[in-house]
């Protein structure tokens, strides 16, 4: 016996707010970053095997689809951590307003970039 009427009628008349598009985003970095330190872990254990396999990779880090790469890890990394300094204060007990979600939402995603930015100057700079 099929029901006529919607099973999520919510879905129709819900607006996205700044704190969903953050717990979105948390749980796909944090799944990223599980992947990208297991990558870096295999990586790096290639020098078990010899330099020519680490190299291979390395190689690929050097160019510039690997640099966006790492780019996008940075980011993924300086969101992850933003947003768990802000769920830690939270888990506190504190911001939970409107205001202060909007606000602490817009920092963690503006924050993030220009973390990404700042670390991407820094080893411009210095490598």
């Amino acid at each position: 016996m099929e029901s006529k009427t919607p099973l999520s009628p919510h879905i129709q008349i819900y607006r996205w707010h700044i704190s969903s598009l953050v717990s979105i985003c948390h749980r796909i970095t944090g799944i990223i970053n599980i992947i990208i330190i297991t990558l870096i872990c295999l990586w790096s254990s290639l020098l078990l095997f010899g330099e020519s396999n680490y190299e291979n990779i390395n190689s690929f880090l050097n160019s510039f689809m690997g640099k966006f790469f790492i780019l996008g890890i940075t980011w993924s990394f300086s969101f992850q951590v933003l947003s768990e300094i802000r769920h830690l204060i939270m888990d506190f007990g504190y911001g939970f307003e409107i205001k202060t979600t909007k606000i602490t939402g817009l920092i963690v995603i503006f924050g993030s970039l220009i973390l990404t930015v700042f670390f991407y100057l820094i080893g411009k700079f210095f490598f």
